[in-house]
């Protein structure tokens, strides 16, 4: 692949850019731990990943209800209760997700030589917050919360047609740059869009915070982390 030759990238934020699991388990893990359940972390992500993917393929609910309804549905498979106190607090803690370390770095390497685009399964507000980690230049922003639903449906990408043609992008010269198979690879697989693998869990096994892919996917590229795909880009101009 010749990385010279696109103009754009979009980026799917928690989980590619955002330590999304390291978020999420820095609230459910107490609670587990409250409730006198012996998992690791892992089990508590594997729990959770079905229950959001459920939750947020349904009626559509801004991003800290769907928190606070997938917290709520992992407790009742686990067997406990999540009581509105823990909902709420796992459904308001998006703005203080940490950043992976390299994501700032590299989006500011990347600025130079893209224009960059947000594509994110959350609401406005929690992005706000997550940008102040990120400190990213983007030329547009598109979250759940525009667009009345959560990726893998179609919603997203339809904006995205929309964004690409205000900034006198074709198809053709955008990259989508993720780390979810289930939630990015999938779709641009099926929006025929070239697109790299953030694998930021090639150190471990399963899926985490994300179901398995259910659909076809590919991807053009496969990068451990952030800062190896700007390692790339850099070398490639």
């Amino acid at each position: 692949m010749d990385l010279t030759a696109f103009k754009a990238l979009s980026f799917d934020c928690y989980g590619t850019l955002i330590d999304w699991e390291a978020g999420i388990t820095a609230v459910i893990s107490p609670w587990a731990l409250e409730q006198g359940l012996s998992l690791s972390d892992e089990e508590l992500l594997l729990a959770y990943a079905s229950a959001e993917a459920e939750v947020a393929a349904g009626e559509f609910a801004l991003y800290p209800e769907v928190l606070a309804s997938a917290f709520r549905r992992t407790g009742a498979a686990l067997g406990r209760e999540v009581s509105g106190e823990w909902a709420a607090q796992l459904g308001s803690s998006v703005p203080d997700w940490p950043a992976f370390p390299d994501s700032a770095e590299a989006l500011a390497r990347l600025a130079s030589r893209y224009q960059l685009i947000i594509v994110s399964n959350v609401h406005r507000a929690g992005f706000a917050g997550s940008n102040l980690r990120l400190r990213g230049d983007f030329a547009a922003i598109i979250t759940a919360e525009d667009v009345g639903a959560y990726k893998p449906a179609e919603n997203h990408f339809r904006a995205l047609d929309t964004t690409l043609d205000a900034l006198g992008v074709e198809r053709s010269e955008l990259l989508h740059v993720a780390q979810s198979l289930f939630h990015d690879h999938v779709p641009a697989k099926r929006e025929g869009l070239r697109s790299v693998w953030i694998n930021r869990r090639h150190d471990r096994p399963g899926w985490g915070a994300t179901p398995e892919p259910s659909g076809d996917f590919s991807y053009d590229l496969e990068f451990g982390s952030m800062g190896e795909f700007a390692d790339a880009v850099d070398k490639a101009f």
